[in-house]
């Protein structure tokens, strides 16, 4: 199939901006609170982009009849039509290619990677075009492009189906790198990140696709297009997810549900753990972060991936530095181990804990 492209030109020509049709087709019927996933919140973000902007675009392997693996595009060909929600080949390094052409003449393609490790065939792309283009031409060219990338474990996937990959684009110069983790910012940060001017790579944590939460989707909707007059957004800033006194838990993705269980477990014990949701690993939030470490004293950092050479490690060089007069003791690591990704049935031994989380908190120098 050879869709049809309409220029950024050509689009705000015919369109015009959001059209009426187009607002009553995504709006909620109301403004209450709905049981909403964090698929549902990214899909809707999909839908309204879509829908206030004919140069969005979206395509990927199977993400147009089928609605994706997740169906986290489902409905979107059916609305928008075989020429703006297609499938491609299997061919990820292509998938980049076409997307970094299209972005380069106005356009601005959301690219579905289906698997996390299944995106290493265009990371040749990613690293050597997409990341370099804007510096390259010295800012004349941009690419406003999002590359959503299923990712982590939680989901008992084979090889190649599940991997913590964040540290390869985090590394790479000329990203932004998003890793949401709840349903409220599942929609903030894609709508955001298809507003951005450069590459953003959107971490999507597999496991958390189906947690629920209550969201008024509209009012999201309104805050967005408040932000974006305004010229405000909320990347790069991280968010306390539970405040407390004697330690901070840093996470990011799907482990910001993890550390949040750890700190309800903790205070069942008596001790009040702080969770800093780093929600954009780039950029960072040095200052939230740093607050809270001064605050507290004490730090765990928790991700999935493996401990070495990891935005973990870079979380922790981060908080010596700005916090080192504020420790009272080393800040520990709660991450994968760093071995290839386990089999299905032995991943619950390979993720971060509760349990490694309580035991690295207990290993923080308390003085009773």
């Amino acid at each position: 199939m050879n869709p049809t492209i309409t220029t950024a030109a050509e689009a705000s020509i015919s369109d015009g901006g959001t059209t009426a049709t187009a607002v009553a087709r995504s709006a909620p019927s109301d403004t209450r609170p709905q049981s909403v996933t964090l698929a549902k919140a990214i899909n809707t973000a999909m839908v309204d982009a879509m829908d206030a902007n004919k140069s969005v675009i979206v395509f990927g392997e199977d993400v147009g009849t089928l609605g994706g693996v997740f169906r986290i595009t489902d409905g979107l060909t059916k609305t928008f039509g075989d020429q703006r929600c297609f499938d491609t080949p299997l061919a990820e390094s292509g998938i980049v290619g076409m997307a970094i052409g299209m972005a380069m003449n106005g356009m601005r393609p959301v690219i579905e990677m289906q698997f996390d490790a299944f995106a290493y065939p265009a990371f040749e792309q990613i690293v050597s075009h997409v990341a370099k283009m804007h510096n390259r031409t010295k800012g004349a060219v941009k690419l406003p492009m999002v590359i959503r990338i299923p990712y982590a474990g939680g989901i008992g996937g084979v090889e190649h189906h599940c991997d913590s990959s964040e540290a390869y684009y985090a590394h790479t110069a000329g990203l932004k790198v998003y890793a949401p983790a709840t349903i409220a910012d599942g929609y903030r940060m894609l709508r955001e990140a298809i507003d951005c001017d450069d590459p953003v790579i959107f971490l999507e944590p597999k496991k958390l696709y189906w947690s629920k939460d209550q969201v008024d989707l509209r009012t999201l909707r309104d805050q967005h297009a408040a932000n974006a007059e305004a010229g405000t957004s909320s990347e790069g800033r991280a968010a306390v997810a539970r405040p407390g006194t004697d330690a901070t838990l840093i996470a990011y993705g799907p482990s910001v549900p993890t550390a949040l269980a750890a700190a309800a477990a903790a205070a069942e014990e008596g001790r009040s753990l702080e969770v800093i949701d780093i929600r954009s690993i780039v950029p960072f939030d040095d200052e939230t972060v740093s607050a809270s470490v001064r605050k507290t004293g004490r730090a765990v950092v928790i991700a999935e991936a493996h401990s070495f050479a990891s935005v973990a490690s870079e979380i922790v060089a981060r908080v010596q530095e700005n916090c080192f007069h504020h420790l009272i003791s080393p800040i520990r690591r709660v991450t994968g181990f760093d071995v290839p990704y386990p089999a299905p049935k032995l991943e619950h031994y390979y993720l971060p804990g509760v349990d490694r989380i309580l035991d690295a908190v207990d290993d923080l120098q308390w003085e009773d």
